[in-house]
């Protein structure tokens, strides 16, 4: 038997349902799902020390289970002390049984580890996809906080198949993502 994620399961058992229902689809094709999860992490200070970009690109490869990419400027800022070309963050692009993985344990592990936390805002792009940030990385419980000599923050974007906040909010919701004032319908 082949392994298939929790969420993967849940979304094909429950919220394909669920959707269908509540925006009266008339095929499972119509209902939105999820495409890709990108985590981000822009590093400022990694024009003066190029360490920083490498120690971040490591820890970033262990949050997700999948290698960090470096991101380069695009342009020279004279200002910022930046020459085009110069790394100056690391990204990873989650897609398929990784990106389900990595989204069960960010809301079952790394959320609830968030000091004061009251949930996430529920303020959506306008095309269906959500960006949620995150101040400091060390909540991922694959991060040693012993050997982090930075604390860096990141940004998860969850790009969903539809267009409509409304679809995108109601799937994220479903998926089990802890908005604050979640309106339950």
């Amino acid at each position: 038997m082949e392994y298939v994620p929790t969420l993967k399961k849940k979304y094909r058992e429950e919220i394909v349902p669920a959707l269908m229902k509540q925006f009266n689809y008339k095929s499972v094709m119509q209902v939105p799902r999820l495409k890709k999860i990108v985590i981000n992490q822009g590093i400022g200070q990694a024009v003066a020390d190029r360490k920083l970009i490498e120690q971040a690109q490591a820890e970033l490869t262990q949050i997700a289970g999948q290698k960090a990419i470096l991101t380069y400027s695009r342009k020279d800022i004279s200002n910022f002390k930046l020459r085009r070309g110069m790394p100056i963050g690391v990204k990873v692009t989650l897609r398929r049984d990784r990106m389900y993985e990595f989204m069960e344990r960010l809301i079952s592990v790394s959320l609830p580890r968030i000091r004061d936390f009251k949930g996430i805002n529920d303020k959506l792009d306008g095309r269906g996809n959500y960006t949620l940030g995150i101040q400091e990385h060390i909540i991922f419980p694959e991060i040693d906080i012993d050997k982090v000599n930075k604390i860096l923050g990141a940004e998860i974007t969850f790009v969903t198949s539809t267009d409509n906040d409304e679809e995108a909010y109601a799937l994220l919701r479903e998926f089990g993502l802890p908005f604050k004032n979640a309106k339950k319908q």
